[in-house]
């Protein structure tokens, strides 16, 4: 009776995905306890085409055994998740992490330069799949005038379209007491480009160098990966931080043409003028949309971004 009851008690332990290293995964018990674990090779979920079945963010279940080994038997419902179109542009999805709270879009304006079209189409992705978003404008204090007023010009399109701007530098501090205090008690997920300095904003909120950072290539002003793989790392203030490996390109996933422009706020509210109710903003007559990217009301960068989403949903590729 009582090796039943043992064995009972090493299946289906629940725990939380912290640390993804592609082969093996690290989960955390609810009693804190970490457990090395490897995926059962029949575990596969239902409707999505994953490079991996488990992410870190995942609540699963695993079987412990007496030898030390475990295997991740099942993974719970994901309350949400962003994913891309796997990076050989196969159909297959690459989920960068799951059950998030809030999710931190880290750009530069240079050092190197995030895209207006990586950023919509990484807002686009977290709207679909229910993620907030603060963008994160970084290494302010390298810009030069010029910059500057990029940077003024971006925070004002995504403020305006309703999005959190915040600006932070990790060697003068500025902005770093608002991300300390927006991931009190959260799991968050720190994405975007290499280089940009996720790991350097990792560390000010850690209080400790605990992730490596790199330099920027002067060649390519293109940063050089530091994080090679997906880690869930514990803050001092509550937070958990998701830090994960630089993304290149963003290619979105399983989106439905004539849905795509509801991921785009400012496009939805003014669709509901256009002439017909299944307008898709192309060459459709009395198009509000097109009339308000005409008249500056919809910014042109934006309306790109809807475009080159669209060419995804219709080819199956994307461009970085």
């Amino acid at each position: 009776m009582e090796r039943e009851e043992e064995e009972s008690n090493l299946k289906g332990v629940k725990g939380r995905v912290i640390k993804n290293t592609g082969n093996t995964y690290l989960v955390r018990t609810v009693r804190g306890i970490d457990v090395i674990c490897k995926a059962k090779g029949n575990l596969r979920l239902k409707g999505i085409r994953s490079t991996s079945p488990v992410v870190v963010g995942d609540l699963v279940f695993m079987d412990l055994n007496h030898d030390g080994t475990a295997f991740i038997t099942d993974v719970d419902d994901r309350k949400n998740y962003i994913v891309r179109k796997a990076s050989n542009l196969s159909k297959h999805a690459h989920i960068l992490a799951a059950n998030i709270d809030l999710a931190l879009l880290c750009i530069t304006v240079r050092y190197p330069e995030t895209t207006t079209v990586f950023i919509d189409r990484f807002l686009v992705t977290a709207e679909a799949y229910r993620v907030p978003v603060i963008l994160v404008f970084n290494k302010v204090d390298l810009y030069d005038a010029e910059d500057v007023d990029y940077l003024k010009a971006l925070i004002h399109l995504y403020s305006s379209i309703g999005y959190r701007c915040v600006t932070t530098s990790t060697v003068t501090g500025e902005g770093m007491d608002e991300i300390k205090e927006t991931t009190r008690d959260k799991i968050i997920l720190l994405a975007g480009h290499s280089g940009v300095g996720k790991s350097s904003i990792i560390n000010v909120l850690k209080e400790e160098q605990v992730q490596k950072t790199g330099e920027i290539s002067d060649y390519h002003h293109k940063g050089m990966h530091t994080t090679t793989y997906s880690e869930m790392i514990e803050l001092n203030n509550g937070g958990f931080v998701i830090d994960t490996p630089g993304i290149k390109g963003f290619g979105t996933i399983d989106m439905v043409p004539a849905e795509v422009s509801h991921y785009f706020p400012e496009i939805f509210s003014m669709s509901k003028k256009c002439k017909f109710y299944n307008c898709m903003h192309l060459n459709e007559p009395d198009c509000a949309v097109r009339k308000a990217v005409e008249d500056h009301y919809i910014s042109e960068s934006r309306y790109h971004s809807y475009l080159n989403i669209l060419d995804d949903t219709g080819e199956g590729k994307y461009r970085t």
